[in-house]
């Protein structure tokens, strides 16, 4: 992962009322985008302090939240237990590093992930790899954009380029790669106010 340090930030992350409010207009995008039942099985991957899951939650089945910073995952454990929920499982993986787990998935989805992850194209193969015949892959990330979300010293990707995308998600095996517009962030960058577009990708594993 890129480095940023998510063990400072679990505890305040779920302060920021923009972070909610991105999480459930994604989940509301994927729901209009995905048939989810009760009998699927998925896969957030980077799941943080689980607010697109919990967004998600009622219309899944047992739900797997992987991530790489304890930090974010105790305070998901937190939320579990608080919320008496049963079919939300925490697991600590950083697929940069570590073996493939035995698991599979009917679906995997990350928010704001993907661009951390320095090697992109293997990543997505692992995604092939852990989902079931047929499956879904939800990505959600930003647009391509000049840096200045980050800013100095952000060493991931400046977002992504959708063509570039749809050929690595092609070339892990997936099809019928579909992109949407889903959010605009806000942020203020040398005084002036950004808008930085925020994208829903639907790929298939047939």
């Amino acid at each position: 992962m890129t480095n940023i340090n998510f063990d400072l930030r679990a505890k305040d992350w779920d302060c920021d009322p923009s972070k909610v409010e991105r999480a459930r207009l994604v989940a509301d995008a994927i729901r209009q985008k995905v048939h989810l039942t009760s009998g699927i099985t998925a896969m957030e991957y980077g799941c943080g302090t689980g607010l697109l899951s919990f967004a998600l939650q009622p219309w899944l089945g047992a739900i797997t939240m992987a991530d790489s910073s304890l930090g974010m995952l105790d305070v998901l454990r937190g939320k579990i237990a608080l919320g008496g929920i049963t079919n939300m499982s925490p697991l600590r993986l950083d697929l940069a590093s570590d073996p493939l787990p035995e698991l599979r998935f009917d679906t995997i989805y990350s928010l704001m992930t993907l661009h951390h992850i320095p090697d992109t194209r293997k990543v997505l193969k692992d995604f092939y790899a852990l989902l079931n015949h047929p499956g879904i892959l939800c990505i959600s990330d930003l647009d391509s954009e000049d840096g200045s979300f980050h800013g100095p010293g952000f060493e991931g990707h400046h977002g992504f380029d959708r063509t570039g995308l749809t050929a690595d998600l092609m070339a892990a095996g997936f099809g019928r790669v579909h992109f949407s517009t889903v959010y605009e962030m806000q942020k203020e960058v040398d005084g002036k106010r950004r808008n930085y577009p925020l994208f829903l990708m639907v790929a298939e594993k047939e």
